[in-house]
């Protein structure tokens, strides 16, 4: 019997890296996506090529710049605490689009008109071709149609200008503004981006035909822009326009389907962690699609595995571009701050670990190529629970220390270069009876 035939739709890093995964799977793969529209520029961390690498997208980590200097100026200070890579996403997308060749999937450009996912999954493209396949996966970032509820943060808009220079050192920099932030970069040859983001609906904003000129402006006003480019810098430049409001979208699996990457849940660029959201919900995909095809009696565990973990993404995401927008004190009752400071929540982004409550539950783990339902440990620090630690389960050990045994004698069905790690955690975690 042939393997279900799987649509992904879109081709950034999180419908490639799902492709990828379900490829080796040993489902046949058909990834649909068109060309984007207009120059960008990414800046990454290291973790972003750890997740590239981590998805096998070799060739798209080949795109990374050597890492550049990045200039912070933030509440009032200017530091050059680290660095970022630069990825010009022309050449990133299209090494993606040669990993996904190499790996042997098809891939079709073209533009997707509408798509039903009844009784499988039917995909129509605007040049009137129908393809149809046993499941789909949603992968086109912001783009991507949302049905239904979805929680949306504070609407924000960025305006990214493109301009050039002559060659140079690369470089970039972040800095905030009264009514926004602003990031720019400038790579070797000479490509300078500045992207501002603001509130949507900010009244300072004028029409559409005098957006370049009142981002010039703007950026006329900056010193850091007159430290990192050259007088081009305060000329009208090519604009782009686009949303860059958190969104997660209500429902994130069906019966034959799967959002992934910003089809699930898009944050606040602020985080600086666009990409390697969109990868840490795409490697966990091909599990999840797997036992919803394979093994369709854990069908509903898979689909909760993967509502958790997007929704916990999405929340950590959040939390730590609002603790950003707290850090800035100059405008703390500026609306655009207002705003951003206080959402989504009040809760931390890491709860301290301490002795709190400490539970085992049943709940879903990826084990491999599917999803599973085993103990873990539930803690105010870990809410998803914990399966393993340095390879060994936890919940067994647990419930040994909450029914009464010494540490000892727990410790000692450990193998012992391990234990120094599990006896600081449960003793950090709670204080076992005597």
């Amino acid at each position: 019997m042939s393997a279900p035939r799987i649509l992904v739709l879109g081709a950034g890093p999180a419908g490639a890296a799902a492709a990828l995964g379900l490829r080796r799977l040993g489902y046949p793969v058909c990834v649909i996506s068109e060309w984007r529209r207009f120059e960008a520029l990414e800046g990454v961390s290291q973790r972003v090529l750890n997740g590239l690498r981590q998805a096998g997208l070799t060739r798209a980590l080949a795109c990374a710049n050597l890492a550049s200097p990045r200039r912070v100026h933030w509440n009032g200070d200017e530091q050059r605490v680290n660095q970022e890579f630069l990825l010009d996403r022309a050449t990133f997308d299209a090494a993606l689009r040669e990993d996904l060749h190499a790996a042997g999937i098809e891939l079709i450009a073209a533009r997707v008109h509408d798509v039903e996912t009844v009784d499988g999954a039917t995909v129509r493209l605007e040049s009137g071709e129908t393809l149809c396949a046993d499941f789909l996966v949603e992968a086109r970032g912001r783009q991507a149609p949302l049905a239904g509820k979805r929680q949306r943060g504070p609407e924000t808009l960025s305006l990214l200008n493109q301009w050039q220079e002559a060659p140079g050192r690369p470089a970039s920099a972040v800095e905030s503004l009264a009514d926004g932030w602003a990031w720019m970069a400038r790579l070797a040859d000479g490509r300078c981006y500045w992207q501002i983001t603001i509130d949507a609906s900010a009244a300072c904003l004028p029409g559409k035909p005098k957006l370049p000129g009142w981002c010039a402006q703007r950026r006329s006003e900056s010193i850091l822009v007159h430290k990192l480019f050259s007088e081009t810098a305060v000329q009208p430049a090519a604009l782009h326009a686009r949303s860059s409001t958190a969104i997660l979208a209500d429902e994130v699996c069906g019966a034959n389907w799967l959002r992934v990457g910003d089809a699930a849940m898009a944050v606040d660029p602020l985080s600086g962690n666009g990409i390697f959201q969109s990868l840490s919900s795409a490697l966990q995909a091909p599990a999840v699609i797997n036992t919803l095809l394979r093994y369709p009696a854990q069908a509903e565990l898979a689909r909760r595995f993967h509502r958790q973990r997007v929704r916990q993404l999405f929340l950590r995401f959040a939390r730590i571009g609002r603790d950003f927008y707290a850090m800035e004190r100059r405008w703390a009752a500026e609306p655009f701050w207002q705003a951003r400071s206080g959402w989504p929540d009040a809760e931390p982004v890491h709860v301290p670990t301490g002795r709190g409550s400490v539970q085992v539950e049943r709940s879903p783990v990826l084990n491999g190529d599917r999803i599973e339902e085993v103990d873990v440990v539930i803690t105010d620090d870990q809410p998803l629970g914990i399966w393993h630690l340095q390879g060994v389960e936890l919940a067994p050990l647990v419930r040994a220390l909450q029914a009464g045994e010494g540490m000892a004698g727990v410790l000692s069905r450990i193998p012992v270069e391990r234990r120094a790690m599990l006896h600081a955690w449960l003793a950090a975690h709670f204080r076992p009876a005597a």
